[in-house]
C-alpha cells in the first residue's frame, strides 16, 4: 500500500527538535526526507547523552525514517548542489535564526525561482517579525514567556517548566501540519508558499482555556499543583503506597465516584451537588476522598474506579509507562535498524485504518547516505563525491 506522502521529497536542514520531529512525521507518512548538515555536522543533540553505540539517545528520538548527507552551504559548490536538490524536492525545513538563509543567498523567493512550487517552512523561537524576531529561543525561554511556567507547580513553589521539552514537541505537529495544508493547497494552486513558524507563537496558542479565561473575564489562573482550577474533583490523590490520578470532570462522573468509594451520598449533598458546588467546597471534598483512599492500596483503587468508568491512573515512572500493557498492545515501541545495530524507539502515534504509517528505517549517522542521495538526485559519481569531500564541501 501507498503512503500518504511517498512521492514527496523533504530537505530537512534544521536541528534539535521542533524541526526535526516535524520532518520525521513527513517521514512517517511515507516522505523521502533527506537531511542536510555542515560537514563535521552542526545538531548540538548529538552531543546530548545518554549515548546508545556512542550515538545520543536523544537524537534518535527525533531522526527516524531520514537520510542523512552532509552540504557546505557556505561554499559557491555547495550553494550550486543544494539548489539542485531544491529543484527535484518539494519541501524545505529550516530553523536557524532569522535572516541566515538570506545571507547565505538561499531565502524563499530564490528558492522560489529555482522550483516555483517549493514549500519552504521556517521555525524560529518568536517568527520573522516583530521586536524579538531577531533573537533565539530555547523551549524553556518559550514556557516561561508564554505563561506555561507561571500556571505550573505547586501552588506555594516557584513557576515549573514541563519535564519534556513541550513547546518544541507542539511545535513538531504545527511543522508536519502546515506543510501538509500547504501541500495540499499546491494541489489547487500549483504554487508553493513560505511559512512562518514561531515558537512562541505555538505555546501562546496552546495555552487554550488559561488564555481565555483571561481575554474575557480578566481572570488570571495560578498554579495549583495537581489541582485543576475550574473543576473538582480534579487531581493527584494519595493512596495508601502511591498516589493515582482521578478525574470526575462532570456531575455524573462524580456520582459515579462516590458510589465507587462507597460514599454515594455525596453525590446528593448540597455541597457537591455541582461543579461550582465542589469547587466553593474542594477542600472539605478533598479530605473526605483522602480519607477514603488511605485505606486501600493504589492498584486496588485503579482497578474499582476504572469499573466505575471514571478517569483514573496510577502516576507511573518512564518504565512503568512503557511497560504496561496498554502501551504494548497499541505497538508503542518499535526496534528497528540502525548503523550501530538496532535500537529501540517510540512508535508513531498515529492508528489509520488506510494510511500505512510505518517506520522504515532508523535515525542516519551525519553523511550516511551521501554516495546514495547524490548519485541517485543529481547524478554525481564516486570519483566527484571525492573530490567534493576533499573540498569540504560535503
Amino acid at each position: 500500500m501507498l503512503q500518504p506522502l511517498h512521492d514527496i521529497r523533504v530537505l530537512d536542514l534544521s536541528r534539535v527538535y521542533a524541526g526535526p520531529v516535524g520532518a520525521m512525521t513527513l517521514g512517517d507518512m511515507g516522505a523521502d526526507v533527506i537531511r542536510v548538515e555542515p560537514p563535521g555536522g552542526s545538531d548540538s543533540l548529538r552531543e546530548w547523552g545518554p549515548f546508545k553505540n556512542g550515538e545520543s539517545t536523544y537524537y534518535l528520538s527525533a531522526n527516524r525514517n531520514k537520510r542523512s548527507i552532509t552540504l557546505n552551504l557556505k561554499t559557491e559548490e555547495g550553494k550550486k548542489l543544494f539548489l539542485d536538490l531544491v529543484e527535484k524536492s518539494d519541501v524545505v525545513i529550516e530553523n536557524f535564526k532569522s535572516g541566515t538563509m538570506e545571507k547565505l543567498g538561499l531565502n524563499y523567493e530564490i528558492l522560489k525561482e529555482k522550483n516555483k512550487g517549493i514549500i519552504v517552512c521556517s521555525v524560529t523561537g518568536f517568527g520573522q517579525n516583530g521586536p524579538l524576531g531577531l533573537l533565539p529561543g530555547f523551549d524553556p525561554v518559550i514556557q516561561a514567556m508564554s505563561g506555561l511556567m507561571d500556571v505550573t507547580g505547586a501552588p506555594n513553589g516557584e513557576a515549573t517548566k514541563v519535564g519534556i521539552p513541550i513547546a518544541d514537541i507542539i511545535t513538531s505537529v504545527y511543522v508536519a501540519l502546515g506543510i501538509v495544508a500547504a501541500i495540499r493547497q499546491r494541489d489547487l494552486t500549483g504554487e508553493g508558499q513560505y511559512i512562518d513558524m514561531s515558537l512562541l507563537d505555538v505555546q501562546v496558542s496552546s495555552m487554550a482555556n488559561v488564555a481565555t479565561a483571561y481575554l474575557n473575564t480578566g481572570m488570571i489562573s495560578v498554579r495549583k499543583g495537581n489541582q485543576h482550577n475550574n473543576v473538582a474533583p480534579y487531581q493527584l490523590f494519595q493512596t495508601a503506597d502511591f498516589p493515582i490520578m482521578i478525574c470526575a470532570g462532570n456531575d455524573h462522573l462524580f456520582r459515579k465516584l462516590s458510589h465507587a468509594l462507597d460514599h454515594p451520598e455525596w453525590g446528593s449533598d448540597e455541597r457537591f451537588l455541582t461543579n461550582n458546588d465542589r469547587k466553593q467546597h474542594e477542600e472539605e471534598l478533598v479530605d473526605l476522598i483522602e480519607e477514603v483512599l488511605a485505606t486501600r492500596m493504589s492498584s486496588e483503587w485503579v482497578e474499582i474506579i476504572s469499573k466505575a468508568k471514571v478517569p483514573v491512573g496510577r502516576v507511573n515512572n518512564i518504565q512503568q509507562a512503557l511497560e504496561q500493557d496498554q502501551v504494548i498492545a497499541r505497538g508503542g515501541i518499535e526496534t528497528v535498524p540502525h548503523a550501530t545495530g538496532e535500537v529501540k524507539l517510540l512508535a508513531s502515534p498515529l492508528r489509520h485504518s488506510g494510511l500505512n504509517i510505518q517506520t522504515k528505517f532508523g535515525p542516519p549517522t551525519l553523511g550516511q547516505h551521501n554516495q546514495e542521495v547524490f548519485e541517485e538526485l543529481l547524478r554525481i559519481g564516486e570519483e566527484e563525491l571525492s573530490a567534493l569531500s576533499k573540498n569540504n564541501v560535503i
